[in-house]
């Protein structure tokens, strides 16, 4: 079912910035991952919330890649849009860039996607949310991109499990030959 409402991109663009603290460090003195992909979850639920005009939760999150570490005194700034939207589901774009607060150089750190569904909060089921109005040429161009990106995860999902199912288990030495692994007595 089509939502009759559409918001623009604009609309629910969500930036959030927070400090690095001690606290989120790793035992190499870098924030920990972790954090960083707690920050992300916690952007787009706001952007997708604010959108969809009610409770979402994350349904599923593209490829993280950490491009630079992030240190201890850090700003982290995590900027989130709606790049797309399905029947009940809304795709966030996050670009996630570190600042110094001493030098004010600004690093980029990652980007990601996440795919976050507007659940009814008593029935838990999805429920509509609105469209996208398109206003930029870059708006368009991330629309497009997201379902093009929403294609080849199926594509890859449908290739692994057939390839999965493929594999000759009767050959196991000869699949792992080269690999850096060693096949135990059992």
């Amino acid at each position: 079912m089509k939502s009759t409402l559409y918001r623009t991109v604009e609309y629910s663009k969500t930036l959030i910035t927070e400090l690095m603290i001690p606290s989120y460090a790793n035992f190499g003195g870098k924030i920990h991952g972790g954090t960083i992909l707690s920050l992300m979850d916690k952007v787009a639920y706001a952007c997708s919330a604010k959108h969809a005009g009610g409770y979402c939760v994350t349904a599923s999150m593209n490829v993280v890649d950490f491009l630079a570490p992030v240190e201890v005194g850090d700003l982290v700034h995590l900027h989130a849009s709606v790049n797309h939207v399905g029947n009940s589901s809304v795709t966030i774009g996050i670009r996630v860039e570190a600042e110094s607060i001493l030098t004010g150089e600004r690093r980029h750190t990652n980007s990601s996607y996440f795919t976050m569904v507007r659940v009814d909060s008593e029935t838990k089921k999805a429920i509509a949310v609105p469209g996208l109005i398109l206003e930029t040429r870059e708006d368009m161009r991330r629309f497009l991109e997201a379902m093009k990106r929403k294609e080849l995860v199926q594509e890859y999902k449908e290739n692994f499990k057939n390839t999965t199912h493929a594999l000759d288990l009767n050959s196991i030495e000869e699949l792992l030959k080269g690999q850096n692994c060693k096949l135990g007595q059992g």
